[in-house]
């Protein structure tokens, strides 16, 4: 308990730079004689605190000292802050109180860097819920279920031990061990509802090879999509410039591994006029096939 006062003491002056011993003793409920030894102990270990009297002296410290200065570089004392901002933005528990002691002992600003909101543009208060929760349940490992609507629109109740929030293209997923399945699987957050964190605890950690593991088992296609030039921001926001190459015409050509799934369809008709399906034929055809599906719909 004294090396924690003595420690919190240091980081009470080089937040409020000047405090009296009658503060520091309401502060930790002890005796102003206690205060007075412990500022003696913290002098002969080499802290620069100085005490002034009369009317408006009070127990400081030097401006420019840094706490850790001589245990963690200026790099160092960076990249904690970083981490402990990243935490932040994902809303781990207890971490603002912890940069607010930080940033004062390092002698850093108080500047937020980073933000992040899992839930997607248009959505309200209760897909940002499901992050909340799925994200305490992780810490917790707490057992979570939840109705989940797969590809083909079918819903069906989820019982799992939640691992990780992942991001992969674009979408959150959740991994986690399915006990329906009884294994490993990966669930679009955006199809899950109605979640509910129960009091059942899990032991359980997540494999490397889970990352491997498709939402479903679908067979990879190679695509090779000429897409014009129109839309070129299009191309370098969502392909790999190795993928990437050129018609002699100013339009691009692309090629790229995709499940096989109705994703893929929808995803290539998202590009409109600007967009046509060079390989495989099977993928043309069937995209010529909802198009003349979608025009009798216009008739």
């Amino acid at each position: 308990m004294k090396s924690n006062r003595l420690f919190e003491i240091i980081y009470i002056l080089l937040d409020k730079k000047r405090v009296t011993a009658t503060e520091l003793a309401e502060h930790f409920e002890v005796s102003r004689r206690t205060i007075c030894r412990d500022i003696e102990i913290l002098s002969s270990s080499g802290i620069p605190i100085y005490t002034d009297k009369g009317r408006n002296g009070g127990i400081g410290i030097l401006d420019n000292f840094t706490f850790d200065k001589s245990i963690l570089s200026e790099q160092e004392q960076n990249e904690i802050l970083a981490s402990l901002e990243s935490l932040n933005a994902l809303k781990y528990p207890n971490i603002d109180s912890t940069l607010a002691k930080l940033k004062p002992l390092f002698c850093k600003s108080d500047t937020s860097w980073i933000s992040v909101d899992f839930s997607h543009w248009g959505s309200d208060d209760r897909e940002k819920d499901k992050f909340v929760k799925i994200k305490s349940a992780i810490l917790d490992c707490n057992i979570i279920t939840f109705e989940y609507i797969d590809t083909y629109g079918k819903i069906s109740l989820r019982c799992v031990e939640p691992l990780m929030i992942w991001f992969k293209e674009k979408s959150w997923y959740l991994k986690a061990y399915c006990r329906k399945k009884n294994d490993y699987r990966i669930f679009k957050i955006i199809r899950m509802r109605n979640i509910c964190v129960c009091e059942q605890t899990f032991v359980r950690s997540i494999p490397t090879e889970v990352g491997e593991i498709k939402e479903n088992e679908y067979k990879n296609i190679n695509l090779e999509l000429k897409i014009s030039k129109d839309i070129e921001y299009r191309v370098y926001d969502e392909f790999d410039i190795d993928n990437i190459s050129d018609d002699n015409n100013g339009n691009f050509i692309v090629t790229v591994q995709y499940p096989q799934n109705d994703w893929i369809y929808g995803y290539i008709l998202s590009f409109g006029k600007n967009i046509e399906v060079l390989e495989p034929i099977d993928v043309r055809d069937k995209i010529l096939q909802i198009i003349d599906d979608i025009k009798i719909k216009y008739l």
